[in-house]
């Protein structure tokens, strides 16, 4: 799991002309279908099949959400054989395709993917703060041990 949505990558190479392509690193995209612009958001976008249009599936502070919200489009486009980033996500969820509009994919694969940026946010800040219970009454302190000199 990665904390921090991978802002200390933004300085990686490769340009953002087509001939940078060639000199990326396999690390710069940890994942199929997602990018990580300039200031540290992570993007994912999915061709449609015999077109060339693509639909928008988002921005997201977290690669695995932005990989997330792309299965869940490959895999409305094109059905169980699709090579998923998590495909024991995708078949443990059980969804299967039944709209296949663009709107409706992204709609479908915007919610996959806000639900794990919020789950990979949230689990990030109770790990940075595992000793902190916000909804715990403070306990008082003592007032014989303080020593205020």
């Amino acid at each position: 799991m990665e904390c921090g949505g991978g802002a200390s990558e933004v300085g990686r190479g490769g340009g953002g002309g087509r001939g940078g392509a060639a000199t990326r690193r396999r690390s710069d995209k940890p994942y199929k279908g997602i990018r990580m612009r300039k200031w540290g958001k992570w993007v994912a976008e999915i061709r449609e099949p015999n077109k060339r249009s693509r639909i928008w599936l988002g921005s997201y502070s977290t690669a695995v959400a932005a990989a997330r919200a792309y299965d869940t489009a490959v895999y409305y486009l094109r059905g169980p054989t699709a090579k998923l980033n998590f495909p024991e996500e995708i078949s443990a969820a059980g969804v299967g395709p039944k709209d296949l509009s663009a709107a409706s994919i992204r709609k479908k694969a915007a919610e996959v993917g806000a639900r794990v940026d919020a789950l990979q946010i949230n689990s990030c800040f109770v790990a940075a703060n595992h000793e902190i219970d916000l909804n715990k009454e403070p306990e008082p302190e003592d007032p014989t041990t303080l020593d205020y000199w």
